[in-house]
């Protein structure tokens, strides 16, 4: 379950502004909290919570020179490798083949479970934007430990990776707007979302949730982590945009947590609000975390993208796309 800032960590954590009352805070008013939840596995659920048949994949040798231009390899939900000439960038690795704490509760679905921590190259830098278990597996940290350069993590995850054995010398925390320039030339700037973390029920908002500006040469990325939507994708678009791509989550929205995802079509008028040239959905297709049809996110959001003129990238679970190439839009999640 990793472990909360504790002694000096938790008291630097406790003169910051947005870290208030025992608990980071998002910039705008923190409307999940009236709401009355229900328990997802006790609510009716469609038929199409997952998908019928395994999912299409693609093998991909990950240990192949980088291209020019970024080349991203997408492993379903959030999980990201992005290869660049100044480094191999690691995003919210999960290859547990669950979510959770507990195996076999939240699983992964057939067909996303064929890349592990094994197949990945040499890790530049490891960036985890929050400590839900979705986005911070210690199953699959614990197997890339050893194999990762550095890790850029926002305020307070740095006490879960120590926990798990990380060096500390090889973790560095960033609040918002805060950047870490790394030696092979990577720029990487933690950027404002709107969300919450926790990894107990007794202990939420300990650690910061985060999304990154990630700058390789004259390219510019830019990856979500889970946010609702919210004025802070103009503001970093202004501020940090345009960007060649954004990474942005598109799935699990629910009315249990109506302000801290992305709901239905959300995910294309932030690519706009962040100045971006192409929208590549995550956080969908591989677990089930909301009540609603698996495929359900990317239906809804390309006829909203199309509408908002933002060319959407939408690659088969590794199945590797360069910056500069035409977008991947092969049809391949029609079926229930």
């Amino acid at each position: 379950m990793g472990e909360n800032p504790r002694g000096e960590a938790l008291a630097r954590l406790d003169t910051l502004p947005n870290y208030k009352n025992g608990g980071f805070e998002n910039l705008a008013e923190r409307a999940d909290s009236t709401v009355k939840r229900k328990f997802l596995f006790l609510h009716s659920r469609p038929k199409t919570i997952r998908p019928s048949h395994e999912l299409p994949w693609v093998k991909t040798d990950l240990n192949t020179p980088a291209a020019p231009a970024p080349t991203i390899v997408w492993f379903g939900h959030s999980s990201l490798l992005i290869k660049t000439m100044q480094g191999n960038i690691l995003i919210d690795p999960v290859f547990s083949n669950h979510a959770g704490p507990v195996p076999g509760l939240i699983t992964a679905f057939k067909g996303t479970t064929h890349y592990h921590a094994s197949d990945m190259p040499p890790i530049d830098v490891l960036i985890i934007s929050h400590d839900h278990y979705d986005h911070l597996d210690y199953r699959t940290l614990k197997k890339l430990k050893d194999r990762i350069k550095l890790a850029v993590v926002p305020l307070g995850v740095g006490s879960d990776l120590i926990y798990w054995g990380f060096d500390p010398k090889k973790i560095i925390e960033l609040n918002w707007n805060q950047s870490a320039l790394l030696p092979g030339g990577l720029r990487i700037t933690a950027t404002p979302a709107q969300h919450r973390s926790n990894r107990s029920y007794s202990q939420e908002n300990k650690t910061l949730w985060a999304a990154y500006v990630i700058q390789a040469d004259q390219y510019r990325l830019f990856y979500s982590g889970d946010s609702g939507y919210g004025p802070h994708f103009k503001k970093t678009g202004q501020q940090y945009g345009p960007f060649d791509l954004a990474l942005l989550e598109c799935g699990q929205y629910s009315l249990n947590w109506p302000w801290t995802h992305l709901w239905l079509g959300q995910a294309a008028q932030a690519a706009v609000d962040l100045q971006a040239r192409l929208l590549q959905p995550v956080h969908w297709a591989k677990f089930v975390e909301a009540n609603h049809p698996w495929n359900e996110p990317i239906e809804k959001l390309l006829p909203a993208a199309q509408k908002l003129g933002i060319p959407v990238n939408v690659p088969r679970i590794g199945e590797p796309y360069t910056l500069g190439d035409p977008p991947k839009q092969k049809v391949w999640w029609d079926f229930k």
